[in-house]
């Protein structure tokens, strides 16, 4: 969506509407993309094959999609339509983890993509690269790509703004783990508290001393682009301390301090993690209305396992299909 918006113009995503989903789950949809910086607006109930009249309606100029393919139940390019039009212009995926590799982790439930201790920021473990693949998997689409976090990166996720000396700063911290619709509710009534919203991400190991399990389910570097991304965040602290110390408010020139409705964690030594910002009366619980959880979408994954796996060995085996016939059809070219 990052690369789509750099086209110039307005931004207008699509939802592909599928029969099976509740109406809630679509809302949901719908509320997490338009909390996107880069989305201008959504179109809700999107045919799923991309047509000439959705463009026109909009007034799109041209219709963008990554360099993976989407087929119909009967094997036709969903944006067939737009790309004889000459309206369709592809950009690259950003290399790094995709839904398969997420959902692979909540099903196996391993801590591989943990970082810790000397390898916190390292970017060559193997377990990480691994994790949630399917060992069978042909389909290039289908596949993992491996993260890396680089700084250039990052850049193209912030919104490069500074804090101005009269803005009152707004601070909040946690996992913000699979970043979902809950988060996105926080973040936007946390927003409304003062004019500058700056978000603490705790490391891998002090998320899983609160959370337990294999959780974080996305490792920290993921978690950077995930907040990031939302329209709400102004910056965010990289492996922010658990304790919300006074150096921490004074060097951020910190206004409030805000938690959610999640219990608190003591701090390793029993010490209440917002006790500085509590004595300085800068502190308050925010209520966003929204009691969605991070551990709620794991158990929502695992329940529906088998649907899951199903339904990617089937996407994986069209992919397959198709990337067979587009080789074919490009050594037949090369060979006129």
């Amino acid at each position: 969506m990052r690369k789509s918006q750099n086209t110039k113009g307005p931004l207008y995503l699509r939802n592909k509407k599928e029969i099976n989903i509740l109406h809630q789950l679509f809302n949901f949809r719908y509320k997490m993309v338009r909390g996107i910086k880069w989305v201008d607006q959504v179109v809700e109930g999107a045919p799923y094959v991309t047509t000439l009249e959705t463009l026109n309606k909009y007034d799109c100029d041209f219709c963008v999609h990554g360099d993976d393919i989407t087929m119909t139940a009967d094997g036709i390019d969903t944006y067939h339509l737009v790309k004889a039009a000459g309206r369709y212009k592809e950009v690259q995926r950003t290399a790094g983890v995709s839904t398969t590799d997420l959902v692979g982790r909540m099903l196996l439930m391993t801590r591989g993509h943990f970082k810790q201790g000397d390898s916190e920021y390292s970017i060559d473990r193997e377990p990480s690269a691994n994790m949630g693949q399917d060992r069978s998997a042909r389909s290039p689409w289908t596949g993992c790509s491996k993260f890396l976090p680089t700084t250039q990166k990052i850049i193209q996720f912030s919104d490069g703004k500074s804090a101005q000396p009269s803005d009152k700063i707004v601070y909040v911290a946690g996992a913000f783990d699979l970043f979902h619709v809950g988060h996105l509710d926080f973040l936007e009534v946390a927003k409304k508290e003062g004019d500058y919203l700056i978000v603490g991400l705790h490391t891998d190991p002090a998320v899983n001393r609160y959370k337990f399990g294999n959780h974080p389910i996305m490792n920290l570097h993921e978690r950077v682009l995930s907040v990031l991304a939302c329209k709400y965040v102004n910056e965010v602290v990289i492996g922010a301390p658990y304790e919300v110390t006074k150096d921490l408010m004074e060097h951020f020139n910190v206004s409030i301090v805000c938690h959610g409705q999640t219990s608190i964690m003591p701090c390793e030594n029993g010490a209440d993690p917002y006790a500085e910002p509590k004595r300085q009366n800068k502190f308050k619980l925010l209520n966003s209305g929204n009691d969605m959880t991070t551990e709620k979408i794991v158990e929502r994954i695992i329940l529906h396992r088998l649907e899951y796996e199903n339904r990617n060995l089937k996407k994986e085996k069209k992919e397959l299909d198709a990337y067979e016939a587009f080789t074919r059809s490009r050594k037949s070219q090369l060979l006129e």
